[in-house]
């Protein structure tokens, strides 16, 4: 029975500082680096053993999946990572504080970028200085792949290639997987393992750092409810904290 286990990376500096971050390279803090070590603890703990992990090609992801399989003594296996699993990329919002961003256009405008299925938020100026377009592992793309702005179908839409391409055969060839990503490109994953309505989408928080575990069938749709490594009741926490982040 094929299993996956997704992990969304731990707290990055401009979490903590409660900025729109999207497609830029920001660090972990302590704090997400200690969620790291924990998921790895956690999976560990439990016997986990893995033989392929997927991440972005973002740091703070690449970071965590470093430490969580340093943890786990599994330092040593293979690595793919691609843009694909990147972070929702947040347009003109990118590093604007998210309580400022709220005062400024009303709290009703900045949820419904922030958590609509269908509404981006306004375009990144190619002047931005946080745009990508400008930055060298992407230097190869068509200039048609590079976003300007996305909402969640969007990450949908960008993320099942890779899904079908990359991990599925993975899965198919019994090889024990982790994905380590972010709060939007796993919720695009999740909402396709589980298919979950577009309407109702907007209510899932996952944790950072905890590692989620699905069980599949043979034709790769979820046998039981998503689980989690370790302490649920702390991961249920951690849960809540990201709800009231989404609230500001």
């Amino acid at each position: 029975m094929p299993r996956l286990v997704i992990v969304r990376h731990g707290q990055s500096q401009w979490n903590l500082e409660n900025r729109f971050t999207g497609w830029v390279d920001v660090d972990l803090t302590a704090q997400g680096e200690a969620e790291a070590v924990a998921g790895g603890r956690a999976l560990a703990a439990e016997g986990y053993e893995f033989d392929i992990v997927h991440t972005s090609v973002q740091v703070r992801a690449i970071r965590t999946a470093e430490l969580l399989l340093a943890e786990m003594g599994q330092s040593w296996l293979p690595v793919r990572r691609h843009w694909r699993l990147n972070e929702r990329h947040y347009g003109g919002l990118t590093g604007l504080d998210k309580a400022e961003t709220a005062r400024r256009h009303g709290p009703g405008q900045v949820h419904l970028w922030r958590r609509s299925y269908d509404v981006p938020p306004p375009p990144m100026p190619e002047d931005h200085p946080d745009n990508p377009n400008h930055d060298r592992r992407y230097a190869d793309l068509p200039p048609e792949l590079l976003p300007a702005t996305e909402c969640l179908q969007d990450v949908v839409e960008r993320l099942l290639p890779y899904w079908y391409d990359a991990i599925v055969p993975d899965l198919r060839a019994g090889r024990r997987v982790v994905v380590v990503a972010h709060g939007n490109s796993l919720r695009a994953l999740i909402k396709h393992l589980e298919a979950i309505p577009d309407d109702e989408i907007a209510e899932l928080n996952i944790p950072t750092g905890v590692p989620l575990r699905y069980d599949l069938d043979g034709d790769l749709h979820p046998t039981a409810p998503r689980q989690v490594v370790g302490d649920a009741e702390a991961a249920a926490a951690a849960a809540e904290a990201v709800a009231r982040q989404a609230a500001v």
